[in-house]
C-alpha cells in the first residue's frame, strides 16, 4: 500500500523531532519541553496511521482531528523553543516552517472531511 503525501510528510517530521529531542537532552540538558515536543510531534503520524485504518468516515475525522491537534501543540512547544533560546533562528524557523505545512494539510483534510460527511448526512 502505498503511504500518502501527508503520513510521509508526518513520518519525517517525526525523524526530526525525535533528533531534536535527542539534541536538546544532550547538548542543553533540556528535559521538560523536549520531552512534551517529542510526544506531541511524533504523535501526528501516529494518529494519520492510525486514521488510514479508521472503521469508518467519522473515525477517520476523529483521528485526523486529533493529529491536528498535536500538530498545533508541537507548534507552540517549538515556538517556546525558540523563544527561550534551545532553538536557533535556522533551526526553529526549518521546523516551524514543517510543522505549519502539516497543519495546514491536516486542517484542509478535517474541513474536507466534515464537508463530505454533510453531504451524506442529507
Amino acid at each position: 500500500m502505498k503511504k500518502s503525501l501527508v503520513y510521509n510528510k508526518a513520518f519525517k517530521f517525526a525523524i526530526r523531532i525525535v533528533n531534536l529531542y535527542k539534541n536538546l537532552c544532550k547538548e542543553k540538558n533540556e528535559y521538560t519541553i523536549s520531552k512534551q515536543v517529542l510526544r506531541s510531534g511524533t504523535s501526528i503520524g501516529a494518529n494519520i496511521k492510525e486514521a488510514v485504518q479508521a472503521s469508518s468516515k467519522r473515525d477517520f475525522l476523529m483521528k485526523m482531528n486529533i493529529a491536528l491537534k498535536e500538530a498545533s501543540e508541537t507548534d507552540y512547544w517549538l515556538e517556546l523553543l525558540k523563544a527561550t533560546d534551545y532553538l536557533d533562528a535556522k533551526v526553529s524557523e526549518s521546523m516551524i516552517s514543517d510543522c505549519t505545512e502539516l497543519n495546514n494539510m491536516l486542517a484542509s483534510i478535517v474541513k474536507t472531511t466534515k464537508e463530505n460527511l454533510k453531504v451524506v448526512g442529507k
